[in-house]
């Protein structure tokens, strides 16, 4: 699967989870888009430490998921495709 680059919500949903990413790399881990769908679906890869920490959920739907909802309100739904 590639990253739709050419979707119209890809930069903001890359600048809300650049505002995340510091706390991410700190641990190790990171965060990249898959996919944004036609339907306004984000699909996510967790990567590096927060694809396989205990905490990544809590990590995605406190962190990451939070972020993306706050600031790009248009999408309709967040998923991590290895969590």
């Amino acid at each position: 699967m590639e990253t739709n680059l050419a979707h119209p919500l890809m930069g903001k949903v890359e600048q809300a989870l650049n505002s995340i990413r510091p706390y991410l790399e700190a641990d190790g881990g990171n965060v990249r888009i898959i996919e944004i769908t036609d339907d306004n679906v984000v699909r996510l890869e967790l990567m590096g430490a927060c694809g396989s920490c205990t905490m990544s959920a809590m990590t995605f739907r406190g962190g990451i998921e939070d972020a993306i909802r706050r600031q790009v309100p248009e999408v309709s739904s967040i998923v991590a495709i290895n969590l």
